[in-house]
């Protein structure tokens, strides 16, 4: 951890395990009736995965591989964020949040794009991973907190529809899954 993530992290404390978890179960909640939600809790789900599954890999090519699966998630998920749901946050919830958001996705594409360069068997590789996750574990709780449910919350039905209909099409346009759902 950097000496500025430590300075940030005595200011801004990170949630606590139990705090992730309630703002998880009320989005959970919130997403029932709002299919973009969803889909960005599910991909909130993929991510910490896939952070899981790299903090465990045991050999280089797993860890390559996995890291590889994390920046194309993270970065289909981040261009579907920034392209349909933080304009409406702006908008509706505050420009503070929207641009904190932009600015954290940027920050976190560089920080991947830092560990790509290191070994990945070494301290050093650990050490940045946990880094990049820790601000991602953050990012998603922020997001699953406080500015997703005001989206929720504060958004006119008009916006949610849209958001519904162009949230699945921007991540398959990165991501490529072959299976944008079909949301009325």
């Amino acid at each position: 951890m950097s000496f500025l993530d430590r300075v940030a992290a005595a200011v801004t404390p990170a949630a606590s395990d139990e705090q992730r978890a309630e703002a998880r179960r009320r989005v959970d909640e919130l997403a029932v009736g709002e299919p973009w939600l969803g889909m960005i809790v599910e991909q909130h789900r993929k991510i910490e995965s896939l952070f899981e599954q790299a903090r465990s890999a045991t050999d280089v090519a797993s860890r390559e591989r996995t890291v590889k699966q994390l920046a194309t998630e993270l970065t289909g998920h981040a261009t579907a964020e920034e392209a349909v749901v933080y304009p409406i946050v702006s908008e509706d919830s505050g420009k503070t949040h929207a641009g904190m958001a932009y600015e954290e996705h940027a920050m976190t594409k560089i920080q991947l794009a830092k560990l790509e360069q290191i070994d990945p068997m070494s301290a050093e590789w650990e050490e940045k991973l946990e880094h990049i996750r820790g601000a991602v574990q953050q990012h998603i709780y922020q997001e699953e907190d406080s500015w997703l449910p005001d989206v929720v919350q504060n958004s006119s039905p008009e916006k949610r529809a849209l958001l519904n209909r162009r949230y699945a099409e921007e991540y398959e346009r990165y991501c490529g899954t072959g299976s944008v759902p079909t949301v009325a």
